[in-house]
């Protein structure tokens, strides 16, 4: 398959996605979001692939929504804008509910909707220097199509701190926050990222499969038709089309 947004190798049993619009620090736009969806479907599938790893070229891994993007989506009706909040979240649920391991390495900014991406991942590996964001109040709005993927991963304290507060946080306490794994430099992370590639290439697939949904059903956290997907989805759709969120939108934008 041929992407615009992104490059992907493959190598033995071993596929990376490399998100790739660096101009922009890898801001997701909506062919970005539907791109990355039918990436990750389509290596789910391939019973030769058994580890995805996610990455991106450039001097970020995903600085949150593009500028061109936002100035579109603050012209939608509500309609326009709960279909786009819909295809947001189908994003996050298809990493989340992938068969296969999924391991994010990380650098740069992770701000807003990068989060989402790795926060549905198994395993994500940051690098010393990388900056974390939920700046989405400071915008009006809030991280709703995130949020299941984030508070499951990381609980209710983190996201009280982090999500209300819009503030910037270091890698370190991502770690601590466990929406990271691991923190090094970029010779650790890779050595880190062959050290589980390694472990998960010996183990059976099936057998990773059916732990990923053991641990889903344990957790209860299995369920992709829940209706806590649609009600975030109907959430920022509303938010987006609010008065105090079109106002700082504008304002954003307009620097």
């Amino acid at each position: 398959m041929e992407f615009t947004t992104l490059q992907i190798g493959i190598e033995k049993n071993v596929a990376r996605v490399a998100l790739n619009r660096p101009e922009v620090h890898n801001a997701l736009n909506a062919m970005m979001i539907h791109e990355l969806t039918e990436a990750i479907d389509w290596l789910d599938a391939r019973e030769d692939i058994h580890v995805i790893e996610i990455c991106g070229n450039g001097k970020s891994f995903c600085a949150g929504a593009d500028l061109n993007y936002m100035k579109d989506i603050a012209k939608y009706g509500y309609s326009q804008n709960l279909d786009d909040a819909n295809k947001l979240s189908k994003l996050f649920q298809t990493i989340y509910f992938c068969n296969t391991p999924v391991i994010a390495l990380v650098h740069g900014h992770v701000i807003g909707g990068g989060n989402g991406i790795i926060a549905a991942c198994d395993v994500v590996l940051a690098e010393n220097d990388t900056v974390f964001a939920f700046s989405e109040v400071k915008l009006g709005l809030t991280p709703a199509t995130i949020s299941p993927f984030v508070i499951a991963r990381c609980g209710e304290t983190m996201a009280r701190d982090t999500m209300l507060s819009g503030r910037k946080f270091t890698a370190q306490e991502a770690l601590k926050f466990n929406l990271v794994n691991f923190v090094g430099t970029m010779e650790d992370l890779n050595k880190r990222l062959d050290f589980y590639t390694e472990h998960y290439l010996a183990a059976s697939p099936a057998a990773i499969r059916d732990c990923k949904q053991l641990i889903r059903s344990v957790t209860g956290h299995d369920d992709p038709y829940s209706e806590v997907f649609d009600m975030t989805s109907s959430l920022i759709a509303s938010e987006r089309m609010g008065k105090d969120a079109q106002e700082r939108m504008k304002k954003f934008l307009d620097k």
